[in-house]
């Protein structure tokens, strides 16, 4: 048996939350851009919540722009699809099993441009999402009559001057427009994109009155694990479990949030039926410090940890929360240095301390994973955005340099020894096997190492990518990541770890 809308009356597993009929029946409130399993998986899980408990009352339509796969799948199943939601949450093993049923139709921008259109004088229509990666919004020429238009903004500038000219104008008739896209100020830039391209297409004034006064672009952040497919033999083992095959299955972490600024009232009115079934998602004026969090205290111990991780020779990040030292390690760095250095006015160190146990639980899922090798890669434009923030501003409050993260730096510096390959890759070497460093600047700290630790550590803080970033002239942290790159070449990276962890051994600042 296919998961499908004849199915599910005779699905009865005891795991699972199925869609109630009237929710099938609910109109289209949603135009969505992107099939991708994050979407699926963060926003349309919170649509189908809210549809669930009769608070939204609304399903998606979905416009598929890419050339790759088709939409038979969806078709086929009536456009539901099963979610397991696999992790750890307050430190308990979590599994939930839903039929998700927020997608009404999935469209291809290719084969029924008009058809999608048409959807631009459905009343109820009222928000809009995209997810086409960070490639999608960007500005060029494009002709917004074309069919489609080429871009993802020429079509959704498409769908908003069709539906300005069926509804005449009517403020009531603007839509609010979230992207998920993992850029900064994600819904400004889409903004300025679309306006432009009105001016490119010499659309009349009074719709671009409409645009910018009715049509809320709305930044957001997203983060949460959707892995997508489970690994086949979980995938025959869960079908079975539930009754049913489903072509469309995905797997996601416990964790969600969705972030929104919210500035207007009329972002409120659509918006909070969905948050108000889910705390994951919040409705606040400035997302600021969603972002800061995320990324000092999730992105941040990544890249700190990774070099140590892969020169402990740890494979995965669960793998590494089972390592006595290495989870020690990161707990300590993100409690006991990144915590300082970030709080202040808008984030007290409780909300701090409490995503950072947040986090913790998220390492260790057992069902996510997430390889170290992976993280390193583009490692030295990650340890500049991620990191060097929160090493400046820690030295400035403590006056000291935080040794946790000078460990976590000078691993990385030593993961960043490489030796040029046959076929022009750099490789650096643990336990006699290599791996590849994946680093547009690999060469460069190939080249600095062969002046040995003090060379490599001067090149790199010397250099105007971190030296402009406040640590050049930083004497404490120079000192404290030549400390612990000698301690990792002479006595290992274990040994380092054990030091830096109980406190001992290091005799600095």
């Amino acid at each position: 048996m296919k998961l499908c809308v004849n199915a599910l009356p005779h699905i009865s597993a005891a795991r699972l939350e199925v869609p109630q009929a009237g929710a099938l029946r609910f109109p289209e409130k949603v135009l969505q851009f992107g099939t991708g399993v994050l979407l699926r998986g963060l926003p349309d899980y919170f649509i189908d919540k809210a549809n669930k408990q009769n608070v939204f009352q609304g399903r998606v339509l979905v416009v598929k722009s890419t050339a790759n796969g088709g939409t038979d799948a969806f078709a086929e199943q009536d456009h539901l699809y099963t979610q397991c939601i696999k992790g750890i949450e307050n430190g308990q093993l979590v599994e939930e099993n839903i039929v998700n049923a927020s997608i009404s139709r999935v469209l291809s921008a290719k084969s029924d441009w008009d058809e999608i259109l048409e959807a631009a004088a459905n009343p109820d229509m009222e928000l809009v999402i995209s997810n086409t990666t960070e490639v999608g919004i960007v500005l060029q020429k494009d002709n917004i009559h074309g069919h489609p238009p080429d871009s993802f903004p020429g079509k959704l500038l498409a769908f908003l001057y069709r539906r300005f000219r069926i509804f005449k104008g009517d403020p009531a008739k603007g839509m609010v427009i979230v992207p998920t896209e993992l850029i900064p100020e994600n819904g400004s830039k889409l903004e300025s994109i679309i306006t432009e391209l009105a001016h490119q297409n010499a659309l009349e004034p009074a719709f671009i009155d409409w645009l910018e006064q009715h049509n809320h672009f709305c930044n957001s952040l997203v983060d949460r694990i959707v892995p997508g497919k489970l690994p086949i033999a979980d995938q025959q083992k869960m079908e079975q479990e539930l009754g049913y095959a489903d072509e469309l299955m995905i797997m996601s972490e416990v964790y969600r949030l969705w972030a929104i600024e919210a500035k207007h009232q009329r972002v409120f009115d659509v918006l909070q039926p969905l948050a108000s079934v889910d705390e994951g998602i919040v409705l606040t004026p400035d997302i600021h410090l969603y972002r800061e969090l995320k990324v000092r205290l999730l992105n941040g111990p990544h890249t700190f940890a990774c070099g140590i991780a892969v020169l402990t020779g740890v494979n995965t990040v669960k793998e590494a929360m089972d390592h006595p030292l290495i989870s020690a390690y990161i707990a300590r760095v993100m409690e006991q240095e990144i915590t300082p250095a970030i709080v202040g006015e808008e984030l007290t160190k409780e909300k701090a301390l409490d995503f950072a146990a947040r986090i913790l639980d998220r390492f260790r899922n057992p069902h996510i994973e997430h390889r170290w090798i992976s993280i390193t890669m583009n490692y030295s434009s990650k340890m500049e955005m991620r990191n060097v923030p929160a090493i400046v501003q820690y030295i400035e409050r403590q006056g000291a340099a935080p040794q946790a993260m000078a460990l976590g730096f000078a691993a990385f510096l030593c993961f960043m020894k490489g030796v040029e390959g046959n076929d022009g890759k750099y490789y650096g070497t643990v336990n006699g096997a290599q791996y590849v460093i994946q680093d547009d600047n690999a060469g460069l700290y190939a080249e600095s190492w062969k002046k040995g630790v003090d060379g490599v550590v001067g090149d790199v803080l010397g250099n105007e990518t971190f030296g402009g970033s406040g640590l050049a002239d930083a004497l404490v942290w120079r000192d404290a990541v030549a400390y612990w790159v000698r301690e990792i070449v002479e006595k290992g990276v274990v040994r380092a770890m054990e030091e830096c962890v109980r406190g001992e051994g290091v005799r600095l600042g």
